[in-house]
């Protein structure tokens, strides 16, 4: 009989019940999501909140993965999912809160800038914005933003392309006012 690779028998395990095998496999795709989470919502709070549903929606739906080769962008699709359905819910606008411009007292260069690209990134639309988060900030190969995506190689390029330009107006214009 065939040793199976380890990925296989963490999936078998966790699949089985096993939680310590659950975690093996979502330990290192925890930092990454939390990140994707932080570049859709713009607020770690928040973001912490989508990482831990989109963890706990991946248990209960363990039993829809393949492989553990496809953890990765199956799980990071969970997480982006569960951003886009915490921007829609209604709470969001009322619960969210930011901190008033008063507030900052003269941020240095490098902190406009962040503060720059946020709002120019939440300005976009959630596609271009999803796969701008995940290439750029992430550092996804093209490949795995398609699985995330539920795109193809060649759409998420293009997306890529048209969001770079609307990013860069955006930015021009925040600069210009």
């Amino acid at each position: 009989m065939a040793a199976q690779p380890a990925g296989m028998t963490l999936v078998r395990e966790a699949l089985s019940g096993d939680d310590s095998a659950f975690e093996a496999m979502l330990d290192p795709l925890l930092e990454p999501a939390y990140r994707l989470a932080c570049g859709l919502l713009h607020d770690p709070s928040a973001a912490e909140d989508a990482v831990q549903e989109a963890a706990l929606k991946a248990w209960r739906k363990l039993n829809q993965l393949r492989s553990i080769s496809e953890m990765r962008p199956w799980f990071l699709g969970i997480v982006a999912n569960e951003c886009r359905s915490m921007r829609r819910s209604r709470w969001w606008s009322v619960v969210k809160v930011t901190v008033p411009e008063a507030a900052i007292e003269q941020p240095s260069d490098a902190v406009e800038a962040g503060v720059e690209m946020r709002r120019a990134l939440l300005a976009m639309d959630k596609g271009k914005r999803l796969v701008l988060v995940l290439y750029w900030y992430l550092d996804l190969p093209l490949e795995e933003v398609a699985a995330i995506t539920g795109l193809s190689a060649h759409a998420v390029e293009s997306r890529l392309r048209r969001g770079i330009v609307e990013l860069r107006h955006r930015l021009e214009g925040q600069r210009g006012h």
